[in-house]
């Protein structure tokens, strides 16, 4: 009975296959939108969290002044200093490395190259911190950095700007009034979520960067790794608390610093681009009511152009229900075949918006098994007032139609 239904409804179907495909495109456009924004959108979180787990795990960055953020300002807040990471590394147990930081942008020259990049001073801490891997050459040694020594180790970025595809390790570099050897070379990182590109840096030892750039001893950020399994909410607490205590900061009064976790801005994009996917999901499930209105629409159609043919089947002993289901047949197959054109274009725009996003490809079987189901609902709600309509005509009258 079954196999006999589908049959006449493909035929009906197949017998105006253009107003057909018309009719399913709604929900054509609908399931491919929705599959193609939640592939991109999952693949986008999957991105953010990734590249947060890049900069360091465990992370938390302290800076002079309010903003916290990557990029904030200090403003007029007094500097951090080399006792204030001795402080954090002694007092807080839950931290693993302090790393001090201090950058200046300017201009980079070799030979006849120049490229403006970020300096910054530090030691081998920030690279453990930050996950920090070398991929040629070495990092410092420990008299170079008691001693300021003039030696640097450079991002993937520079190294293509400078370089080329030559070998860097060896060659001097030149900034400011300062000639710089290069001992190392950086594994690349890419660009961040925050827009910005990770290897676009040079690092050299901190004294360096004091004494022959900044002109002081001051230090601009501390990366602070935390150990695992300890808590990072626990280990920020202790780290304001100390450093209130150390900047002489009185009960009611505002820090003068501020301690950003990482795993904040992680959830933060997070959110964001979920929401943003849920958003424009909502958006393109709009096109699978007016697909279902499209639908209904063209059973309608269809049962007064067969009018006549309802009525003889009614005549020779059809029953009501075997109309209903006929109908109602025929609109889930249109819903369904939209549903599945839909599913094969939603994952091509998925996976091609990932390639041109460079997003993870990740598409969810879950969605596209969901989608498939709400085309299949689709049919049968729009298509049972239809078929409804064609099963209670009167037999008849249903006759008299021409």
């Amino acid at each position: 009975m079954l196999v006999e239904v589908l049959r006449l409804a493909a035929q009906v179907i197949l017998r105006n296959p253009m107003r057909s495909f018309l009719t399913v495109l709604g929900i054509v456009i609908g399931v491919a939108a929705v599959i193609a924004m939640l592939t991109v959108g999952k693949g986008s979180t999957q991105q953010v969290k990734s590249d947060v787990a890049k900069l360091g795990n465990n992370l938390l960055i302290l800076r002079p002044g309010q903003g916290g953020g990557p990029g904030a300002t200090a403003g007029s807040a007094p500097s951090l200093s080399a006792r204030d990471v001795a402080a954090i590394t002694e007092q807080v147990p839950s931290v693993e490395i302090a790393a001090p930081l201090s950058s200046s942008s300017m201009t980079v020259v070799y030979g006849n190259q120049n490229h403006h990049t970020t300096i910054t001073g530090t030691d081998n801490r920030y690279l453990q911190a930050a996950d920090w891997q070398i991929a040629e050459g070495r990092d410092f040694y420990d008299g170079e950095l008691r001693a300021g020594s003039a030696v640097c180790i450079i991002g993937a970025t520079v190294r293509s700007q400078l370089f080329g595809a030559a070998d860097p390790i060896g060659a001097t570099i030149r900034f400011k009034q300062v000639a710089c050897k290069v001992i190392g070379l950086l594994a690349a990182k890419g660009a961040s979520s925050f827009g910005s590109d990770q290897d676009e840096l040079v690092l050299m030892p901190l004294k360096a960067f004091q004494r022959r750039i900044a002109g002081n001893q001051n230090i601009s950020t501390i990366f602070i790794s935390i150990r695992d399994g300890a808590s990072t909410d626990t280990a920020k607490a202790d780290i304001e608390r100390l450093m209130r205590e150390r900047r002489h900061i009185g009960p009611g009064e505002d820090d003068d610093f501020s301690v950003f976790d990482l795993k904040q801005i992680a959830s933060m994009l997070t959110g964001i681009s979920t929401v943003l996917t849920g958003l424009l999901s909502a958006v393109a499930a709009v096109s699978l009511l007016v697909g279902g209105i499209g639908i209904m629409n063209i059973m309608l159609v269809s049962v007064t152009e067969r009018t006549r043919e309802i009525g003889i089947r009614l005549a020779i002993g059809a029953t009501e229900g075997q109309v209903l289901v006929q109908f109602l047949v025929e609109a889930v197959v249109l819903s369904l075949a939209g549903g599945l054109i839909g599913i094969v274009v939603g994952l091509a725009l998925g996976l091609t918006g990932a390639r041109v996003l460079h997003v993870p490809i990740s598409p969810d079987p879950l969605v596209v098994l969901m989608a498939f189901g709400f085309s299949a609902a689709v049919g049968v709600v729009f298509g049972y007032f239809p078929a409804r309509r064609a099963a209670r005509l009167d037999p008849i009258e249903a006759l008299r139609h021409q």
